[in-house]
C-alpha cells in the first residue's frame, strides 16, 4: 500500500505537468495569433485614417469645384434675344422652345424644371414622362429637341437657336 501512496502522487504530478505543458502551448499559440491580429488591426486603423483624410480632402475639393462651377453664370442678354427673335424674351421662358407652349411650360414647372438650364439637363425620356403624366392631350408632342434648344437658349446662342427653329418643322427636320 505504501507504493500506491507514492505512485499516485507521482502519476498525478506527471499528468498535471503534461496538461500544463500542452495548455501552455495552446495559450502561447493563441497569444501569437492575438498579437498578429492586433498588429493587423493597427495597420487597418492607420489605413482607415489615411483614407478618411483623403476622403475629406476630396469632398472639400469637390465642394470647391462645385461652388466654382455654380458661380459661372451665363448672362442673359435680353436685348440680343429680342433682336434675334423680333420680340421680347423673358429669361428662362420655356415657351421660347419650339413645341412648348404655356400649358406645357406649366407642366414642366410643376415637375421642377424651371429654367433653360434645368431643361437642358433633362433627358428626353424624362420630358416624355412629364408629358405622359400631363394626360392624353400631350401625347402628340415630341420633346426630342427640347434639351438641345434650351441649351442654346441657356448659353445665349440666339442666332443658332433661331436658325435651328426656322429650319425645323414642329421640332423635326
Amino acid at each position: 500500500m505504501c507504493i500506491l501512496c507514492v505512485l499516485i502522487p507521482i502519476l498525478v504530478g506527471l499528468i498535471c505537468a503534461l496538461l500544463g505543458y500542452f495548455l501552455g502551448r495552446q495559450i502561447e499559440k493563441k497569444s501569437e495569433v492575438y498579437t498578429k491580429l492586433r498588429a493587423d488591426l493597427d495597420v487597418c486603423r492607420k489605413e482607415n485614417e489615411k483614407l478618411q483624410s483623403s476622403n475629406s480632402s476630396l469632398k472639400s475639393e469637390i465642394a470647391s469645384l462645385s461652388k466654382k462651377s455654380s458661380s459661372v453664370q451665363h448672362d442673359f442678354d435680353a436685348a440680343l434675344a429680342a433682336d434675334v427673335f423680333g420680340k421680347k424674351i423673358a429669361e428662362n421662358d420655356l415657351a421660347i422652345i419650339e413645341g412648348i407652349g404655356p400649358k406645357i411650360e406649366k407642366l414642366f414647372q410643376k415637375a421642377g424644371i424651371l429654367t433653360w438650364k434645368d431643361l437642358s439637363e433633362t433627358t428626353v425620356e424624362r420630358c416624355q414622362e412629364i408629358l405622359h403624366d400631363g394626360g392624353d392631350s400631350y401625347k402628340g408632342h415630341n420633346p426630342t429637341s427640347w434639351p438641345l434648344q434650351s441649351e442654346m437658349a441657356y448659353s445665349g446662342k440666339w442666332d443658332e437657336l433661331k436658325k435651328w427653329q426656322d429650319d425645323m418643322l414642329g421640332g423635326k427636320l
